[in-house]
């Protein structure tokens, strides 16, 4: 998969107080959510992504898309891989909730992408040199796992 050929990123993390079930359903309805409105899909028509609308199977599966991205793997409550392209990059953010313990999981977030020419190089220095990008990972981490704990909280 071409995933593996795209250079790492980075990872960030979340430890959240909620069993991998919960985790899995908060994660689908958050990028869902965050990803699905007109601001999102302005922002994704502007650089010429590949997907930029809202399409497939709900809640999120393989073959979903979204603005920016379209589900390439959906194994739940495990794992889900995002990939898209636009003109200065080919990216992938790849989701893993790992099981700490009982009712207890860790949910990272790992980005893997290429930006090729100087076109490509300018928009890496905007979006990962500045931070905004981990800015917004960590944020989405942040929803995630309120999402989660409030579903774990509601179930208990």
């Amino acid at each position: 998969m071409w995933i593996d050929e795209l250079p790492y990123v980075d990872e960030h993390a979340a430890d959240i107080a909620a069993d991998a079930d919960d985790v899995w359903a908060a994660l689908v309805e958050t990028l869902d959510r965050s990803f699905s409105h007109a601001a999102a899909s302005t922002y994704a028509r502007a650089v010429g992504c590949d997907d930029h609308r809202a399409s497939g199977p709900r809640p999120l599966a393989a073959g979903s898309a979204m603005p920016g991205f379209r589900v390439a793997v959906a194994t739940a409550p495990s794992e889900l891989v995002l990939v898209g392209r636009h003109r200065f990059s080919s990216y992938a953010l790849c989701f893993h909730i790992d099981v700490i313990g009982a009712g207890h999981t860790q949910l990272r977030a790992e980005t893997r992408a290429a930006f090729p020419g100087v076109t490509g190089a300018l928009y890496r220095t905007l979006v990962i040199g500045t931070r905004g990008h981990d800015v917004a990972v960590r944020r989405l981490l942040a929803g995630i796992k309120r999402r989660a704990e409030s579903r774990a909280r509601s179930a208990a």
